[in-house]
């Protein structure tokens, strides 16, 4: 008997994804390397669309000090649940399900800009003291030799965005390698373990709006997302599932803080700032 034809994959929404993600029959195609915990490249298949996808088990998580040990994969999705809250939708389409080794994380997978499309630079080493036009300074860094080069990123709307959910989750792991652009003109951030930690962990590349006034457009999603994280509110009871109360308590503490200051956050001085490695 000839093999079942597959029906051709279509644009699905996140909802179609969502189901997708948690529903689907995960099978592995190897583990990716280089990363701290384990991530396993997967398909996910699901009533004929398949995808691709990044499956994290919690049983491939190495315990860290200051944080539950057990809850990478909860804050990854609470992160995206956030994200996908102030409709900026910065964060792929991120599940909790069972899987072959476990329960964990399941991620739809971003293949990078379609075809004919250009990967947008969002990070530079320049000489100088000046970021110049359509970037913005992060800081020295010592590049060898006993030299050193300015750390710049784009001065892109969508890194603003990024750099606002950044603080909102309170990311402490925001390096160059977890930007990913997206066909389309999109762009992602992954990897958000490190997040939603109830004390001040903010570390990250994109420093370079420190101290500016927040957009009226960021101002208006954070007035809303406040509302969301309201006690009996859908949001906050799905992230009462995610994270612990002391950190959902801290979660709207830190919109509350950004409501009133109306500004971009600056390094508190009692944490590095800037994650190592960076990239």
């Amino acid at each position: 008997m000839p093999a079942p034809e597959r029906i051709p994959s279509r644009s699905l929404t996140d909802t179609d994804l969502t189901t997708l993600l948690t529903e689907g029959t995960l099978t592995v195609l190897g583990q990716v390397g280089g990363a701290s915990n384990a991530v396993l490249h997967c398909t996910v298949e699901y009533e004929g669309e398949e995808r691709t996808c990044a499956y994290k088990p919690v049983a491939g998580e190495q315990p860290l000090w200051d944080f539950p040990d057990g809850t990478l994969a909860q804050r990854e999705v609470a992160a995206y649940e956030i994200s996908r809250a102030t409709g900026w939708d910065l964060v792929p389409p991120t599940v909790l399900r069972e899987g072959p080794y476990g329960q964990g994380m399941c991620q739809l997978w971003i293949d990078g800009p379609g075809p004919g499309e250009d990967t947008p630079e969002v990070l530079a080493l320049v000489e100088g003291d000046e970021p110049g036009e359509g970037w913005k300074a992060v800081g020295h860094a010592d590049v060898g030799n006993g030299r050193t080069a300015l750390l710049v990123h784009a001065d892109d709307p969508r890194l603003r965005r990024l750099a606002v959910l950044d603080a909102v989750i309170n990311n402490g792991d925001r390096k160059g390698g977890h930007l990913l652009p997206g066909p389309g003109g999109l762009l992602y951030g992954i990897d958000h373990g490190v997040t939603f930690n109830a004390d001040d962990k903010l570390r990250t590349l994109l420093w370079g709006w420190a101290g500016e006034p927040l957009t009226e457009e960021a101002l208006a999603v954070l007035a809303r997302l406040a509302g969301e994280l309201a006690a009996g509110e859908p949001l906050a009871t799905r992230m009462a599932q995610l994270i612990t109360a002391a950190e959902l308590d801290a979660l709207r503490a830190r919109v509350a803080v950004l409501l009133d200051t109306k500004a971009h956050p600056e390094p508190s001085g009692q944490w590095p700032p800037i994650p190592w490695p960076p990239v």
